[in-house]
């Protein structure tokens, strides 16, 4: 199986115009978050702006402008209690928005390069036959995750 074979759209839906634009992540500095997602990620600042006692940015992947990651850095955020990053079986133990999914087309160079760049894997490569899928994680220095996804057949 190469992929997913979705159900056609609804399009009598009265939500049928939503389309997915951006996730945000809350970090104590958008400075440092810009550090880690365009220095080690090669992402892209597509805009900047201030609300409050916080400076906010949309971030793109290199070549992709369908979705962003928003940050919101500064200001004082609360605390969320510590989630366990660094092994993948047990984050999964806990509620809430887990990781951000990132297709590539090579798992294991995307590992690689990403290790190059000093960026800590907090699962190494594995195939999930069940969605035809060589996946792998790592964490940002906020601990949020994010997936790598390739398509396998």
């Amino acid at each position: 199986m190469p992929d997913f074979v979705p159900p056609p759209p609804d399009a009598a839906s009265p939500f049928a115009d939503m389309r997915f634009h951006h996730v945000a992540i809350r970090t104590p500095s958008l400075e440092e978050a810009k550090a880690f997602y365009v220095g080690k990620l090669d992402f892209r600042v597509v805009a900047e702006w201030a609300y409050e006692d916080q400076s906010l940015a949309y971030l793109a992947p290199p070549a992709d402008d369908g979705f962003y990651i928003e940050v919101l850095g500064g200001g004082a955020p609360r605390p969320t209690g510590v989630r366990p990053y660094a092994d993948l079986a047990e984050s999964l133990r806990h509620g809430g928005l887990h990781h951000v999914c990132l297709n590539v087309a090579s798992v294991e160079a995307t590992v690689a390069e990403l290790r190059a760049r000093g960026v800590a894997i907090v699962a190494e490569p594995f195939v999930l036959p069940a969605i035809s899928r060589k996946l792998a994680f790592f964490a940002d220095p906020f601990g949020n995750l994010v997936e790598l996804a390739e398509i396998v057949g």
